[in-house]
């Protein structure tokens, strides 16, 4: 199965912080899942690092990524054409296009935002 972890998700992941839930945590950690983390992520980490609303440093999350053995995900034309068809339920842009990507690559988000599942995307909680 392929999972494409949002940000929240990875960071939760990375810091083996409680947030993330015992079922996201054990499908993150079967070996039998792909793990996507799209260049999104890593976009929005460095923008919000950038504007002070978070602490975290991108060359270390790019290290844990490669270490976990997680596949990360360019943004592909497919990608912004399945973008341009989302409807707009809230405005996050960073989320608009990781859920255009989970439909695009068939894989499952897994995210704790509240208005993803108004999207026709697969979605597990992160927080479950």
């Amino acid at each position: 199965m392929k999972l494409l972890l949002d940000t929240h998700a990875l960071l939760w992941w990375l810091a083996d912080a409680p947030q993330l839930g015992p079922k996201a945590r054990g499908a993150i950690a079967d070996p039998a899942n792909d793990i996507l983390v799209s260049v999104v992520l890593l976009w929005e980490i460095a923008v919000k690092v950038r504007i002070g609303k978070l602490d975290a440093n991108v060359a270390s999350v790019i290290k844990a990524i490669e270490r976990d053995g997680f596949l990360r995900l360019p943004i592909e034309d497919a990608h912004l054409q399945s973008l341009m068809s989302l409807p707009v339920h809230h405005r996050d842009p960073f989320d608009h296009l990781l859920i255009a990507q989970a439909v695009t690559e068939g894989a499952t988000l897994i995210t704790s935002d509240r208005h993803a599942p108004r999207y026709a995307v697969q979605i597990q909680s992160a927080l479950a």
